[in-house]
């Protein structure tokens, strides 16, 4: 079965659609219908050399009492679901009334095995019926299905070539409906680069074995099937074998994702993967404890999860591992988002879940947007998360790619390249990669998506990332872990006040009275609110400062102004020079020279991670020439003169 056959079956199919659904469902619902009669279709004609040794198991088993019958009727069908009715779709022909219709296609529908049940339910096709039935296009839609013209067989369509036409339909669907696209349906060339990224690095030394892949956003399944023909084809002539698991909140497109897995004949896979509106992967995760070998998902960008955290007991009570973990020191190391936006916690997930005892260990691709990149002060979740995967040395590269390659938005989006086993030349380093201007427009818009990425464009990404720090330093830099990272050191300077008494030590309430009652000055005393014991060693820069009380050296602690506190982020890669620490340089350098009672409040001191692809490949527009600008002038001069002589005129 060849790809243009494919697609005609898929535009017979298609056709269905407008032929009997035009003047009963506005055109983006029309795969509410079409869909999941596609795959009764198929489960249908699957099911129809077997049926009778079903019904016979069906009758054999109820007769003894056994309950658990799943096991024996998918034997007896010799697939993995069953229908234990008494109905092929075609004997529903035979039906002479249209009430006599609708109840023998429900009873055809009842009698499907719990994991078509379960795409039914999600597909919300039992809702479609009233309609159907009540317009007379029951009938109809049933005929059209029937057709010869359209066999969808095992005789006239094989396993993946039905997997194909479905696919075929998604995309179709997805694209006229592209306003909704981009939720569930990531373009399938950037899902290829995707898998690519996540496959060839270690391609040639993958071992013969069995791997798990798993989408925690697996919308309609598409990336994980995608995976797994890429990592057969890379490792062609080796025994590999692939199991797929992936969770959709949304129900509708988990449907399509299971639907599409048993119709290729993966109905193992189908019992893998779980979703509906109860499965949410934040807060439900479906394989609590499961490591896999890889990963890749493309998570809504600036959703709130607030449901989430309140079905997690509240952001400050969240114990899930995923995002409560180990690191620095820090037993309890947040890796929460804010509530407005939980995509980087996807990309938390997905690390929770790496394999480390394996030789090829885990690899990661994800999709974000920009703000995964800077989003989230230090110390706050998103930064920590950055912390967590740079600090454990796990980023290989960061992909920017084109504007307007995804269906429903042209916003900048970029591609994570994650792995717990980097190659030497890798470790410890981070590939940044400007792959915005490698696209090739679409003849038609498809939305806001106005381009794709070729086999060319693909290729020239890959022979980039290859060729890491050897690549074309105008689209490639390479940079250590610690480059994107800093501590952000708060600065404090002292409360100066006009009544103060120079040498008093202030209790809180006395303090509280003062500030009612007194101005702020540059010029005024420094309120003091500590004196330490003698003996006690001066040290400005962090807030001990020597002075004289009463004839005698003191060492004292100011109030601080919080109408002054500041902060200063300091890279992790400033250098100390002569100083103690590079914290103490930058500070003596930067800050002391224009505020010279300020200090460092080290209690406050966090460490922050983010990546500018901005600042690094930044390329700023030359200057124009004087003798331009000269021409310039002299061409408007012209033309006001111009002007004046047809006013004057």
């Amino acid at each position: 079965m060849n790809s243009t056959t494919n697609q005609r079956l898929a535009q017979l199919i298609w056709n269905i659609a407008d032929d009997v659904l035009r003047d009963l469902y506005v055109r983006g619902k029309y795969r509410d219908v079409i869909l999941p009669m596609t795959v009764l279709r198929r489960l249908d004609s699957v099911l129809a050399t077997t049926k009778q040794n079903v019904l016979s198991t069906k009758k054999t088993l109820d007769a003894a009492g056994i309950v658990n019958q799943d096991a024996a009727l998918r034997q007896a069908a010799g697939q993995d679901f069953y229908n234990t009715s008494a109905f092929l779709m075609k004997d529903l022909r035979a039906a002479s009334t249209q009430m006599q219709l609708r109840q023998n296609f429900e009873a055809y529908l009842d009698g499907f095995s719990p994991n078509v049940q379960e795409i039914l339910e999600n597909f919300e096709f039992r809702n479609q019926i009233p309609r159907l039935s009540k317009a007379d296009a029951l009938g109809t839609l049933l005929e059209k299905f029937l057709d010869p013209t359209i066999d969808l067989s095992p005789k006239g369509l094989d396993n993946h070539g039905m997997g194909s036409v479905f696919e075929e339909l998604v995309r179709r669907f997805n694209e006229e409906n592209n306003e909704e696209a981009g939720e569930h349906w990531t373009p399938r060339d950037v899902v290829k680069l995707m898998t690519r990224l996540m496959f060839e690095p270690i391609a040639a030394t993958i071992p013969d074995g069995t791997y798990l892949l798993y989408d925690g956003a697996m919308g309609t399944g598409g990336m994980l099937t995608v995976a797994e023909d890429t990592l057969v084809e890379l490792t062609e002539g080796r025994k590999i074998d692939t199991h797929l698991y992936g969770q959709e909140i949304n129900a509708e497109t988990f449907a399509i994702a299971k639907a599409d897995l048993i119709l290729k004949g993966d109905g193992r896979a189908a019992d893998n993967i779980k979703g509906g509106p109860e499965f949410s992967t934040l807060s439900n995760d479906a394989f609590a404890g499961r490591e896999f070998d890889f990963m890749l998902s493309n998570p809504p960008y600036g959703k709130s999860w607030k449901t989430d955290q309140e079905r997690m007991g509240g952001a400050k009570k969240i114990t899930d591992p995923r995002f409560v973990v180990e690191h620095a020191g820090d037993a309890e190391f947040s890796l929460i988002t804010r509530s407005s936006d939980g995509q980087m916690l996807f990309l938390a997930n997905l690390v929770a879940k790496m394999k480390d005892s394996t030789t090829t260990g885990s690899r990661i691709a994800e999709i974000h947007n920009g703000s995964s990149l800077f989003t989230g002060d230090a110390g706050q979740g998103e930064s920590n998360i950055r912390r967590y995967v740079f600090e454990n040395d796990l980023v290989e590269a960061i992909v920017a790619l084109p504007l307007n390659l995804f269906y429903n938005t042209g916003i900048a989006t970029y591609i994570w390249v994650l792995s717990n086993r980097k190659e030497e030349r890798r470790a410890g380093r981070v590939q940044l990669i400007d792959a915005t201007k490698w696209f090739t427009p679409l003849r038609k818009n498809l939305g806001s998506k106005n381009c794709e990425l070729s086999a060319a464009d693909i290729e020239r990404v890959m022979a980039t990332f290859h060729a890491f720090d050897t690549a074309d330093d105008e689209v490639s830099k390479v940079f250590d872990n610690a480059d994107f990272g800093y501590r952000k050191v708060a600065v404090d300077r002292p409360l100066r006040l006009t009544d103060a008494v120079p040498g008093r030590v202030y209790t809180a309430a006395e303090l509280k009275a003062l500030k009612a009652s007194s101005e702020r000055s540059d010029d005024a005393p420094a309120v003091i609110k500590k004196v330490h014991k003698p003996g006690t060693a001066a040290d400005p820069l962090h807030g001990l400062f020597e002075i004289e009380i009463d004839g005698k050296a003191r060492v004292v602690e100011y109030e601080r102004d919080p109408d002054l506190s500041d902060t200063e982020q300091i890279p992790l890669t400033e250098s100390a020079r002569e100083y103690v620490s590079a914290v103490e340089g930058f500070f003596r350098r930067e800050v002391l020279p224009y505020a010279p009672n300020a200090w460092i409040d080290e209690s406050k001191t966090k460490i922050g991670y983010e990546v500018s692809f901005t600042r690094h490949f930044y390329k700023p527009a030359p200057m124009r020439t004087l003798d331009d600008i000269r021409a310039d002038i002299r061409a408007l001069e012209a033309e006001t003169d111009d002007l004046l002589s047809e006013i004057v005129g």
